[in-house]
């Protein structure tokens, strides 16, 4: 029983150190999705999202530390008191996410690993079993180590935690793990191959005769039944098909696509901001002055917005700028780069490099 208890112990602190850092290194990101959960949409708490950055800081530092000091076996009801708590909310969360269908992917492990809605569900509950069980086997939890020396490792996380979280959100995440790293051809993650696999729906039509309702699947034609057809289909997703990396990338701008415009030049640079009016204005002032200096270089330089038209209008008004905003999906520009505005350089269709406006000279 006691191995059995500090194997859950472990891994169970694995878990939590694991998700947190991978959280923590893309904490814009993360925020991104609790904006989505506190939307009208999905829990209608509008008054929590200008803080969802903040609040994405603390649940990741709080959910590294906790890792550790469940690992260390330091202030042992503090840290198994929080961990159920946290696994509660996160539980709630996934179950609302997989049953209702509001949020597609939970961000549990950032874009490093992808998660269905009851997946994500699944694995909470298995965590909520472990973290109940340790919380009654909590007896066999001993610290590691002496406790001024657990409270010096303790500090030395939230430390670390805060400077690694401070350093990526005014640069960008150290490792990227979406389909806009350095070195992605943009083209080529777009095409999707011959033999992807395909969508698979069953069609379920009713069908009534002598009074009793039927229900027939086919692939697609109409079904012969000898009773009356009651006017009901109703369509099932069988199997998912082949979706490419990316796969909603678009520069619209006039009703006119300038995608194979950027995707077809030698040097282009695309500069990405998802909403000009809370745009950091440094950022725009930089990125005008090198977008004026790489137009001389021979780059061809587009500009990608989710903004509103009247905040493209008073960019315009502000600078005489060399490129135009085009148009495209918010999430899509949020995701290309994590900093508003942002800035990617591109040969061939192939992203070379990628900025945060703080780090252009």
């Amino acid at each position: 029983m006691n191995l059995l208890i500090q194997f859950i112990r472990a891994l169970t602190g694995f878990v939590f150190i694991v998700s947190g850092l991978i959280k923590l290194n893309d904490p814009m990101g993360f925020s991104f999705k609790l904006e989505e959960y506190f939307s009208p949409g999905v829990l209608d708490l509008p008054f929590f999202m200008p803080f969802a950055l903040e609040i994405a800081l603390i649940l990741v530092i709080l959910e590294v530390v906790l890792g550790i000091l469940l690992w260390l076996g330091y202030l042992k009801k503090f840290t198994l008191y929080s961990l159920l708590g946290m696994i509660v909310f996160f539980t709630f969360l996934t179950f609302y996410s997989a049953y209702f269908n509001k949020v597609t992917d939970c961000g549990c492990f950032g874009d490093a690993i992808k998660l269905t809605p009851w997946q994500s569900f699944y694995k909470d509950v298995v965590l909520l079993v472990f973290i109940v069980w340790l919380w009654l086997k909590r007896a066999l939890i001993h610290e590691l180590f002496s406790s001024r020396l657990s409270l010096g490792l303790t500090v030395v996380s939230v430390v670390f935690c805060g400077y690694f979280g401070f350093y990526v959100l005014n640069h960008l995440p150290v490792f990227d793990f979406r389909p806009y790293a350095v070195g992605a051809n943009i083209e080529a993650s777009m095409e999707i191959p011959e033999d992807a696999p395909k969508e698979v729906f069953a069609y379920l039509w009713e069908f009534e005769f002598q009074g009793v309702k039927e229900v027939i699947q086919t692939e697609g034609s109409f079904p012969v039944h000898q009773g009356e057809f009651t006017g009901k289909v109703e369509t099932v997703l069988l199997q998912e098909g082949y979706e490419p990396p990316i796969h909603d990338f678009t520069l619209m701008r006039e009703g006119v696509d300038y995608t194979s415009d950027l995707l077809s030049a030698q040097k282009a640079l695309l500069i990405t901001a998802y909403d000009l009016d809370h745009a950091n204005v440094d950022g725009l002032d930089r990125m005008v002055r090198k977008a004026l200096e790489l137009q001389e270089e021979g780059f061809e330089v587009f500009g990608m917005t989710a903004s509103s038209n009247e905040a493209i209008a008073s960019f315009y008004e502000r600078y005489d700028t060399p490129f135009y905003w085009h148009l495209a999906d918010q999430t899509t520009v949020k995701t290309i780069v994590r900093s508003n505005p942002g800035i990617l350089f591109l040969e061939n269709a192939t992203i070379i490099d990628k900025k945060h406006f703080k780090d252009l000279n």
